[in-house]
């Protein structure tokens, strides 16, 4: 069976093969609509059979080593009835002669093959589609949309919307009974999962109950989808699929800025901005016509891939690493196909070629970035942060005003306070030393000076010490003064003898006679950050005093001490300078002196600049003078402080805007780099045919129109064009998922031959045709569904209904899930009070386990808890590290976010009640909880239960739940009596003090009752 030949690019659509095989033949030919013949459906049974069982040797790839041996291409309907299927016949198709041969040289699959053999029923199928012609069509995600009829089922005494009538008629085919609408309870809870994320309060619930309006139910889906928490819920979703993390995933895995971008998504989400404008934002924002600093965030959606700062990493190895991160993450997000497989040949199941896939990496070709390197971000405020900066401009500005404006009586303190300076100038009074003694531990030269300053010089060792001694006659000296002067003859001209002119001293150490003095303050005229002045009477040798980046001048140390020293006779003043910081850093010039002022920091307290000043008469002062004493003055006066506050939390908070506005987003080069196909992916091969970027071949083309290349904002605008009829089915299809538990189409990541087909395709096609004639809107489809009868539904089922539709497939029941990872915190924060209600902003860090970040290295990182008000943000914004995720979300099944995650998987392991129980997060929240029950609840332990089950489950407790938990609480109440130091460790769990009015042991107890509430199934249940 061998037949030479290829087929044409621009036929892949029109033979484009389906899905994989469903779990039972039977079943999948029941999705065939009851309306029409029972004939064997190609699209939902016999592509998925052939695709799995035959496509590997026979299917599009014809570059594997199986498909080398043979010419059979399957997937191509001329050549499979040449010499497989002969239509009409299948007694003499050969397909099924070798299917079902027991001979090792003809059976199908082959013996080597890991498939398994096609059962009777199989068989059965496909000869009953040869006899029926073995007719092909084409790929259902790839045919173009049309909007299908809506069925004409008869309408319950509810108004159906056109979801309802589609599926009702299916339901109707298969002789199934819906579940009943489920109670109000449940409903708002549901609607609030499902739009916020969040429980609804005891109230909402309340009143969503009572209100008989008719349209309650609607005007509840209006009010959530208008809450600005509908953008962090859908933002949780997205930000999953577009793989956003605060690090950068590779070796390190070093912090980045992205929170713009996560600001940009919760904020359009609220704004309902039309997604095929979302779109194009987030893949070409930087290249549309004057682009708004919105839209240039939104193209950080580029830059989101993994990166890495390795130093031994080869710049070109990880520029097809980002590229080939690009096609996969994109193919997938948008049109939920796997081209990943493409990088390395062509697809083995699906139309899409080695040479589709870089061609496709060719439109990202232009991103300006640093293949191995630090990332640089730019800053760029939103229209909300950039009306803030305009207004904090404004405080800033009138407060600057205010406090330049005249005023009698700053004036007058102005005087006063010049009066005080000049006194405290004039008091102060220093005798230079003269130093009968100088020397250097390591050899260095140390000259003494005409004006009695030391300047050393000859060896400049790595480290050194000074010895300085001076005999005097000297009483009741109270401070002693070092001066670091420049010189021409050091570097930088000084003070220091280090290459760039600093000096770093560890400690200034004084004797009289044989006795040390001992030191009460240290003052200078400048620190260097992280080497302060009062490191140097600190008596750590480790810590010391510099001066970098202020060379080239003058400085002075001032050194009070704990009590005068001398008593006018003659001493032995010894004064010893440490230097053992390394590198040379070692003094170069200074200069030494007493004073016997009882205020010898005075000067200190006076810069340099306006002591000059006050040395000059006031008559004799320029008016540029006058202007720098009056703003000096007016920027320390107490009356001014307010004024001045203003300025500093204004300016503070700029600061603050400035560097949360720090964003990687996208910038187009001028000359893109060169893509070529690799062959076998190989980064090396620099042979392959250069490409241009281009759409799928199977999927259309876009027309160059007279220009040299296609750009990003052209692959936007055929993503989103309404001829694409992937990105439609797609979303709606996610969408859907969000809503009910599952898609149409359960494989949200693969439309093509290895996914699912949709349980109801007409209502597929249906809800993406209205999605694109909604003007792409999400709130308009996600209250389309919401309102629908099918969402209304129980998620209860009868065991009938469940045997014969164990995945709810046929949709007449509602699904019931366990919460995602940020909402099982948000749920218990919110209940128990603690949940902050600020959207946007920064990344926040939870607690987490001491060590938990051990393994990280350049740099190792230890993770610092944040405190206040960051500490119960909602999960969304805790900081995610790809590496090492947060234990919580990952307990929860979050995922790590290194690829794109459409569907994330759902586990039930004993780790997720120990996380309820033990991390801090969830004590804290029990703890605040069982406070709100002992203080709003009542007075009864019963009263209490119930108070706390409308929190935290909308309803009131059963009679057996009231019997457990009474009990839970009074056994505890014996055991916390014994154990007082065990119940005041509830209290120290956490940030939140515990509150000082309720006993220890009574909060203890109730605090293990709200633990087993916030760890009940139903607790983190949507159903």
């Amino acid at each position: 069976m061998r037949l030479n030949g290829r087929i044409a690019p621009g036929q892949w659509g029109r033979v484009f093969l389906g899905v994989c095989l469903t779990a039972s033949i039977v079943a999948s030919a029941r999705q065939v609509s009851a309306e029409e013949p029972q004939k064997v459906d190609f699209i939902s049974v016999i592509k998925p059979l052939l695709s799995d069982r035959c496509f590997h040797c026979h299917g599009p790839d014809q570059n594997s080593e199986d498909a080398k041996e043979n010419d059979l291409r399957l997937d191509i309907r001329d050549e499979a009835i040449q010499h497989a299927f002969e239509p009409g016949n299948s007694t003499n198709s050969e397909i099924l002669r070798r299917i079902m041969s027991d001979d090792p040289d003809q059976m199908m699959p082959p013996p080597r093959s890991t498939k398994p053999r096609l059962t009777e029923e199989q068989v059965s199928i496909l000869k009953r589609w040869i006899d029926e012609g073995a007719e092909y069509s084409e790929h259902w995600s790839f045919i173009p949309l049309e909007r299908p009829e809506l069925p004409g089922v008869a309408r319950s005494s509810r108004k159906m919307n056109a979801i309802d009538m589609f599926v009702n008629r299916r339901l109707k085919a298969e002789a199934v009974e819906a579940m009943a609408e489920a109670d109000r309870r449940t409903l708002i809870r549901r609607l609030s999962f499902d739009l916020t994320g969040l429980p609804p309060t005891p109230s909402e619930v309340d009143a969503f109950i009572t209100n008989n309006d008719p349209k309650a139910y609607e005007k509840v889906v209006d009010r959530l989808l208008s809450t600005q928490h509908f953008g962090e819920r859908l933002a949780v979703y997205w930000l999953d699929v577009v793989r956003y993390a605060d690090t950068n995933g590779y070796h390190g895995d070093n912090d980045r800025h992205h929170v713009p971008y996560r600001d940009y998504v919760i904020e359009a989400f609220n704004d309902n901005i039309r997604f095929d404008q979302f779109v194009r934002e987030q893949l070409a924002g930087d290249l549309l016509p004057d682009a708004t600093n919105e839209q240039k965030i939104a193209s950080g959606f580029n830059r989101l891939n993994q990166t890495t700062r390795e130093g031994g990493a080869q710049p070109k190895e990880y520029t097809a690493i980002y590229a080939a991160d690009r096609v996969r993450n994109t193919s997938e997000i948008f049109l939920g196909l796997s081209m990943g497989c493409c990088q390395c040949h062509d697809h083995k199941y699906d139309p899409l070629t080695q040479r589709d896939f870089y061609s496709f990496a060719a439109f990202f070709a232009d991103l300006q970035e640093t293949p191995v390197g630090i990332q640089t971000p730019v800053s760029l405020l939103s229209s909300s942060q950039k009306r803030r900066d305009d207004e904090l401009n404004k405080m800033i500005a009138e407060a600057q005003q205010a406090l330049a404006a005249p005023s009698v009586e700053i004036d007058q303190a102005q005087l006063q306070w010049e009066a005080s300076l000049v006194e405290s100038l004039t008091d102060t009074t220093w005798t230079v030393l003269h130093p009968t003694e100088s020397q250097s531990r390591e050899g260095a030269l140390l000259t003494v000076q005409p004006d009695d300053s030391i300047l050393a010089s000859g060896e400049n060792p790595e480290k050194d010490s000074y010895t300085i001694k001076i005999n005097a006659e000297i009483k009741d000296v109270t401070a002693l003064r070092l001066e670091v002067l420049p010189h021409g003859s050091l570097k930088a001209k000084g003070p220091g003898r280090a290459e760039k002119g600093n000096f770093v001293l560890g400690a200034c150490q004084l004797s009289v006679g044989d006795k040390p003095v001992t030191f009460q303050r240290a003052t200078a005229t400048y620190s260097q950050d992280q080497f302060p002045i009062e490191n140097l009477i600190d008596d750590n040798l480790m810590t010391a005093w510099a001066i970098y980046p202020r060379i080239g001048t003058s400085h002075s140390a001032i050194i009070s001490f704990t009590k005068p020293i001398g008593d006018g006779t003659m001493q032995t003043i010894t004064i010893t300078m440490p230097q053992d910081f390394g590198h040379h850093h070692t003094i170069g010039r200074f200069r030494l002196a007493f004073t016997t002022s009882k205020d010898a920091h005075a000067e200190h307290a006076v810069q340099q600049d306006i002591a000059e000043i006050l040395a000059i008469t006031a008559e004799e002062r320029s008016q540029a003078q006058q202007a720098q004493l009056r703003k000096r003055f007016r920027a320390t006066a107490p009356s001014t402080a307010a004024l001045r506050k203003r300025i500093d939390d204004a300016t503070r908070e700029k600061k603050v805007l400035a560097q949360q506005a720090q964003v990687l987003i996208s910038k187009s080069m001028k000359e893109p780099r060169v893509v070529r196909i690799l062959g076998r992916g190989n980064w090396q091969d620099d042979t392959g045919e250069i490409v241009q970027p281009a759409v799928p071949v199977s999927l259309g083309s876009i027309p160059l129109d007279g220009r040299q290349r296609l750009t990003r904002l052209d692959m936007a605008n055929w993503l989103v064009s309404p001829s694409n009829p992937l990105t439609a089915r797609v979303m709606v299809n996610r969408l859907w998922k969000l809503m009910l538990g599952r898609g149409l189409a359960n494989n949200l990541g693969d439309f093509g031959a290895q996914g699912q087909p949709p349980t109801h395709p007409e209502l597929l096609d249906w809800l993406a045709d209205e999605f694109i004639e909604s003007g792409w809107d999400i709130k308009h489809m996600m209250k389309l569904i919401a309102i629908s009868n099918v969402y209304r539904r129980s998620s209860e089922a009868t065991p009938s209904l469940i045997q014969r539709d164990p995945n709810n497939e046929l949709l007449a029941r509602q699904g019931r899930w366990r919460l995602d990872a940020e909402f099982v915190r948000d749920n218990a924060l919110k209940i128990s009070g603690l949940l902050s209600p600020r959207i946007g902003g920064s990344s926040v860090r939870p607690y987490q386990p001491a060590g938990y970040l051990a393994n990280l290295n350049f740099p190792t990182r230890t993770w610092v808890q944040d405190a206040g008000e960051s500490q119960y943000r909602r999960g969304l914004y805790t900081f995610w590290q790809r590496t090492f995720l947060h234990p919580s979300l990952a307990a929860f099944d979050a995922p790590t976010r290194e690829e794109c995650t459409v569907q994330r998987s759902v586990s039930n392991t004993p780790l997720q009640a120990l996380v309820l129980l033990n991390d801090p997060t969830f004590v804290e929240a029990a703890r605040e909880l069982a406070r709100r029950m002992i203080t709003e609840g009542g007075n009864t332990d019963v009263d209490r239960l119930n108070f706390s089950f409308r929190e935290a489950l909308s309803r009131e407790p059963t009679s057996d739940e009231l019997l457990v938990l009474t009990s839970l609480v009074k056994k505890h109440r014996e055991e916390f009596k014994t154990n007082s130091a065990g119940a005041s460790e509830f209290g120290k769990i956490g940030l939140r003090p515990a509150p000082s009015m309720i006993e220890a042991v009574e909060l203890a107890a109730w605090t293990s009752a709200a633990r087993a509430i916030l760890n009940l199934h139903e607790c983190i249940t949507r159903e």
